[in-house]
């Protein structure tokens, strides 16, 4: 049993690799775009009239779904003082809860998130013209990349495999 959750998160920590190599595109897409809208207003004299609204579509994917990788790294805020005085069964349980009420939370995000994407799919961006759809997109997927993530954390939890070796 332990073989195959290990073998699954495995799995997860291929899709984590995937998606972080997303998100970096998008960041470079930003970072590219965010350039070229500064030199083009400020030296060619001719703005882009698209670019700002992409760079804030990359930023919303780049938030949402960033939040369920960086969940998997440990890389999110918390505070831990109370699992730092409790005991190491007291605080396997307490983790298992965060996990379990982050898990819920990423549920309401998929459930809430795909009804809102059908509400605007008919909508459009004033300045490219692209459904609204594809921004809200954004935040199901995300909320699933953090469903997914919420797995391999528990999956750690029964393993007793720890945060340091997974890198």
């Amino acid at each position: 049993m332990k073989t195959l959750l290990r073998q699954t998160n495995r799995g997860i920590d291929l899709f984590n690799r995937l998606i972080g190599w997303g998100l970096a595109g998008l960041l470079l897409v930003m970072t590219v775009l965010i350039f070229w809208q500064v030199f083009a207003r400020f030296v060619v004299g001719r703005p882009l009239y698209f670019s700002d609204e992409i760079a804030r579509f990359a930023m919303i994917w780049l938030t949402f779904i960033g939040a369920g990788y960086a969940y998997r790294k440990g890389l999110m805020i918390s505070v831990d003082i109370v699992l730092e005085f409790a005991g190491p069964r007291l605080a396997r349980v307490m983790r298992v809860l965060v996990v379990l009420a982050s898990a819920l939370f990423a549920f309401i995000l998929v459930k809430y998130g795909f009804e809102m994407v059908g509400r605007v799919a008919n909508q459009t961006a004033p300045s490219t013209r692209v459904s609204m759809m594809w921004p809200y997109l954004a935040v199901p997927l995300g909320g699933i990349v953090i469903l997914v993530n919420s797995v391999a954390l528990l999956i750690d939890e029964v393993t007793g495999h720890k945060k340091e070796e997974r890198g």
